[in-house]
């Protein structure tokens, strides 16, 4: 169960609205991310929520992979993403394709600030049962 799990919080986004109000066109996005970075798509889930006394709503990017997710959340009223990308090493590594999915993401959103982190996933041994 190796893997890597990126994730980045985005301040600041200067990107055109229509990347954190539309559900829609960011989950086209995502999925054209997702098949530049060589991952598999095998199921998807965008949602957009409504609008609040504070601001616009956002919207909920999901992106199953065979490889594990993609995740992006929206808060426009913020000029605010957070993203999250895990990948299973399994079978092969797959780390320089969840580099290459967030910096495409981290484009697409032209965020002023930036946090990420990397965790690698799987490190404890797992025990086959007798």
């Amino acid at each position: 169960m190796q893997g890597l799990h990126l994730t980045a919080d985005l301040r600041g986004c200067r990107c055109a609205p229509l990347w954190l109000l539309d559900a829609a066109a960011l989950g086209r996005a995502c999925a054209e991310a997702v098949r530049a970075a060589s991952l598999q798509p095998v199921g998807e889930l965008f949602h957009s929520f409504p609008a609040t006394e504070h601001g616009p709503g956002g919207v909920t990017a999901t992106v199953l992979l065979a490889e594990s997710h993609l995740c992006v959340h929206t808060w426009p009223e913020q000029m605010a993403v957070t993203l999250d990308v895990y990948v299973c090493n399994f079978g092969a590594d797959h780390s320089g394709r969840a580099h290459a999915l967030m910096d495409a993401l981290l484009a697409l959103f032209e965020p002023d600030t930036v946090e990420r982190h990397a965790l690698q996933r799987g490190s404890i041994a797992i025990e086959n049962a007798p």
